[in-house]
């Protein structure tokens, strides 16, 4: 479990790609302070093991699901990865609760500065729009953001100064794709609304219904 709170950017320092999967290489610093292999470090908003490690670097495994899934199979050697820890037990909660189970991929459409934030308008597919609500969050290449506008085919989100330098979204352009991944709350309410019984509920129908 992660925070959306990036602690680092990291930098790709290579791929080995089969047809439908890869390892990645990623150069970092902070996310290594204590971690071992076998720990989980969010990569672009995609939880992943480390499976083995140097001082200055660490490698994970990408598997099919993700690498078609998500837009880790996009990225090239020296591209920059937003990195985090999963998140500790007696550590702050900054941001809110991000799986790293990326929803689906999105595409920016359009960058407006306005005083001291930047608006991003990213195209999202319909099924995690109707997951989302204005004030609501979304993980964006793992990034803890609130939705400030939502319509059918957009959500609205904005990055003040320090989000816009210290990750990569801010250095994305018009037509990039980002990971989405939806707040796991509106999820479950969206599946019960959808499964909701027509007659009263008791434990025992909850229990068999996965609530």
């Amino acid at each position: 479990m992660f925070t959306g709170i990036i602690e680092e950017k990291g930098q790709l320092a290579g791929t080995k790609r089969s047809t439908s999967s890869m390892a990645m290489t990623i150069r970092a610093k902070v996310v290594l302070e204590d971690t071992k292999i076998g720990d989980s470090i969010s990569v672009e908003g995609v939880c992943l093991t480390v499976t083995s490690l140097a001082s200055d670097r660490f490698t994970v495994d990408v598997m099919p699901e993700t690498y078609h899934g998500t837009t880790l199979s996009s990225l090239g050697t020296s591209s920059p990865v937003n990195l985090e820890r999963a998140m500790a037990a007696n550590g702050r909660f900054g941001g809110h609760l991000v799986a790293g189970h990326v929803d689906g991929v999105g595409k920016i459409l359009r960058k407006r500065p306005q005083e001291n934030a930047l608006y991003i308008d990213i195209a999202a597919p319909a099924e995690l729009i109707a997951q989302s609500i204005v004030k609501g969050s979304v993980a964006v290449d793992g990034i803890s953001l609130t939705i400030f506008e939502l319509s059918e085919n957009h959500l609205t989100v904005s990055l003040i100064p320090h989000t816009a330098g210290e990750t990569t979204l801010g250095g994305k352009k018009v037509g990039d794709s980002v990971n989405l991944e939806t707040d796991m709350f509106g999820k479950y309410v969206q599946r019960f609304m959808e499964h909701a019984p027509k007659q009263p509920m008791n434990a025992d129908y909850l229990r068999r219904h996965g609530f």
